[in-house]
């Protein structure tokens, strides 16, 4: 990786990239609809820890209201953005991602999911109602959870393991530690025809919940890491979800599952928004492989609770090999 210096963008991560523009054709795509899909389920999981859904069960016009929600507050001035308060924990943030240095060509908002406080800083901002917004929030957000809760049951089937609510209770639970991120990434033409580099719009990480749920609009951006090391690009779907499994979820399938770790590079040309709902347990769970996965088995992993390993990740690079500090030493 190395750091461009052109006026407006210095300091700014970029990679360089293969020459070749074509998308990854091997994203699993699994719909929700057929009866084979919790064995589909699992083979993603498994072999990518990433797929796409279709046929989920999220009305459009919620998707379509959160993403007018989000392109009109992106479309403000910095000064009365920055009216949201600064994301610590939730709030508005812009290039700086977390307080360890890293930086993309992204600004962003974050909101929980876990109670309706919060959404009155808005009521300073101009043309911004936040009763409107906290309900198309929470319209999104319970769709979406929904759906991701119908994921994970499907995958509790697959691997035979009960009840099948062990992973979705997590997410249900009042206590549910989940956000919300909204993301901008603005076109940035002054990367295009830079010798195949990209400017980095978010650096490369795994995402440390259970399981994350993404939407974008059809910009292309999104990247993920195969088994192999290699990085691939993933074609934009507006009309469907993509699923990435968390470093929580690796963890309670003892491995079986992989946290996909992965990127998103700027459009030269063209605006990038995207909805994340990340699925959380209470900060108080406990977090370890399953007993009825480690049987027969060494247990990969130390168990930690979910604010233990939070606030870990939290304090180190996004790029980290998070899950490593909780990796069991094989005995000699």
């Amino acid at each position: 990786m190395v750091v461009l210096s052109k006026p407006g963008i210095q300091q700014f991560p970029v990679i360089k990239t293969c020459k070749s523009a074509t998308f990854f054709s091997g994203v699993p795509l699994i719909d929700l609809s057929r009866p084979d899909s919790k064995n589909l389920l699992v083979k993603a999981c498994k072999e990518f820890g990433f797929f796409k859904v279709v046929n989920h069960g999220v009305p459009g016009k919620f998707i379509t209201k959160l993403e007018s929600e989000a392109t009109k507050f992106f479309s403000l001035p910095i000064s009365e953005k920055q009216k949201a308060g600064s994301p610590d924990p939730f709030g508005y943030g812009s290039k700086s991602i977390g307080p360890n240095g890293d930086v993309g060509w992204v600004e962003y908002l974050l909101l929980t999911t876990s109670t309706e406080l919060g959404f009155q800083r808005f009521i300073s901002i101009p043309g911004q109602n936040p009763e409107n917004f906290r309900c198309t929030v929470n319209e999104y957000v319970s769709a979406v959870k929904r759906m991701a809760c119908e994921v994970l049951e499907l995958l509790a089937d697959g691997l035979k393991i009960q009840p099948r609510n062990v992973f979705s209770k997590l997410l249900m639970d009042e206590q549910s530690d989940s956000a919300l991120r909204l993301n901008h990434y603005p076109p940035c033409p002054e990367i295009q025809g830079t010798d195949g580099r990209n400017l980095i719009g978010f650096g490369e990480h795994t995402d440390p919940q259970i399981i994350s749920v993404l939407r974008s609009n059809n910009t292309s951006g999104l990247q993920i890491s195969l088994g192999d090391g290699n990085w691939v690009s993933i074609p934009p779907d507006e009309s469907s979800f993509f699923v990435n499994v968390g470093d929580s979820l690796q963890v309670m399938t003892n491995g079986r599952f992989k946290s996909v770790r992965h990127r998103v590079v700027a459009n030269s040309l063209k605006s990038r928004v995207s909805m994340i709902y990340f699925g959380g347990p209470p900060l108080s769970e406990k977090i370890g492989p399953l007993p009825s996965l480690v049987q027969g088995e060494d247990s990969l992993y130390k168990e930690f609770t979910w604010f233990e390993y939070k606030k870990f990740a939290k304090s180190s690079m996004l790029a980290a090999n998070r899950l490593g500090l909780f990796e069991k030493v094989p005995a000699s």
